[in-house]
């Protein structure tokens, strides 16, 4: 893994791509096709406008598939490189866990740890800061959004046990 080294061409970041959204074009228009996508005589059925909007990303994901073919030299060229996808999953990785740790139905820390952690993480690891400055500002943010939603505007966000141990389900 090099740092300029490329992990991806462009023909196969456009290939991969217009796959994944040809597979989902497919996947609507088959549904559509199960709910009804004919017109009746009260007019369209349910299916009727996704059958067409899922038509439309197949051909479209067609078009491009057949333009990432004939790229010719400019297919070649580098997606992403090494140390550029680093940065992106530096970021990704942790902001997945953080909805993980959110919306897990079998054990969830609720929004508010779970967004401590996350301010905590990205203060110390990104920021480099440390934990004079890290406490402070994770639990301050987490307080002003918990009285701001929970308290103010009545709004319930996914709690978790330390909410439930302080009365708010």
């Amino acid at each position: 893994m090099e740092e300029g080294k490329s992990v991806a061409s462009m023909r196969a970041a456009e290939l991969v791509m217009a796959g994944v959204f040809l597979a989902f074009g497919a996947l609507v228009m088959w549904d559509s096709k199960r709910l009804g996508s004919a017109w009746a005589d009260d007019g369209p059925q349910a299916g009727y406008f996704p059958f067409y909007i899922g038509l439309f990303i197949v051909v479209a994901s067609a078009a491009n598939i057949f333009r990432a073919l004939n790229l010719g030299e400019k297919g070649r060229a580098a997606f992403v490189e090494w140390g550029q996808l680093k940065m992106v999953l530096s970021v990704m990785l942790p902001t997945c866990v953080y909805v993980a740790l959110i919306a897990n139905p079998w054990f969830s820390l609720g929004i508010y740890l779970a967004s401590a952690l996350f301010i905590a993480y990205f203060m110390w690891r990104l920021g480099k800061y440390g934990p004079a400055k890290i406490v402070p500002v994770a639990l301050g943010v987490v307080v002003f959004f918990f009285l701001m939603f929970e308290i103010w505007f009545k709004v319930p966000l996914p709690k978790g046990p330390i909410e439930a141990a302080l009365g708010f389900n």
